[in-house]
């Protein structure tokens, strides 16, 4: 039977994981990341930080065996170490939206009233992309796009959907839906996307989670070229 001192130990080394995501701009870097891979400079943007902090906290996250990282000339890029940590960190936030009280209150905070936001499925948006009835639009950042997709997504980064609204709605078939998504559940990006096309006067929805899930989910998913 193993002694206390090396229990110990191995329980410590779990609880090592726990730690790394023990921080908001970790675990909102492993939500960028199950998106594909970035390079730091991308990371600081995305997360508002620095790129010494950035870099600080890719580096611990590194430490756990959470993300792997590649070298290119000087720029150094990240990716999660596999599929088990978004898992985790879809379990992770699962959980919290379970049984942290004041989650939902959070949520709301951040990304305001979503009653009238109308959600769709991850089933029926695959059966409404078999009969043609929508157009499907990924708001995410290009460089995420590019990493990979929902088959037949449109890219219309969020940051320039404004100044692409027209061009978009003019192409959607007359009794079409433009359904958006983006990274997961609280990304703000498909909500606002939704709000300035239904503010248009047409048919919106969101996707109720974002591209991790649908590719977890086994759903058809396609690379862009790099650009």
């Amino acid at each position: 039977m193993g002694d206390r001192d090396a229990k110990d130990a191995l329980f410590d080394g779990f609880a090592e994981v726990a730690k790394a995501l023990a921080s908001g701009r970790r675990a909102e870097l492993i939500d960028v990341l199950a998106q594909g891979e970035r390079h730091v400079d991308e990371l600081a943007d995305e997360i508002d930080q620095s790129v010494a902090n950035t870099s600080f906290h890719l580096r611990t996250l590194a430490g756990a065996g959470l993300v792997t990282t590649r070298r290119d000339g000087t720029r150094i890029h990240y990716r999660l170490a596999s599929d088990r940590v978004a898992d985790l960190w879809t379990a992770t936030r699962d959980v919290a939206a379970a049984h942290h009280e004041r989650l939902d209150e959070l949520a709301t905070a951040y990304l305001g009233e979503l009653d009238e936001l109308e959600q769709v499925t991850r089933d029926e948006l695959m059966r409404r992309i078999d009969t043609g009835e929508v157009v499907v639009v990924d708001v995410r950042p290009a460089p995420e796009y590019r990493s990979g997709h929902i088959a037949v997504a449109r890219s219309v980064p969020v940051d320039d959907l404004t100044a692409h609204l027209a061009d978009l709605l003019t192409d959607v078939p007359d009794g079409a839906e433009i359904v958006a998504y983006c990274r997961g559940p609280y990304c703000a990006f498909a909500d606002e996307a939704v709000r300035a096309v239904r503010a248009s006067g047409r048919a919106a929805r969101r996707l109720e989670d974002g591209f991790p899930e649908w590719h977890r989910a086994g759903l058809p998913v396609e690379r862009a070229h790099s650009a």
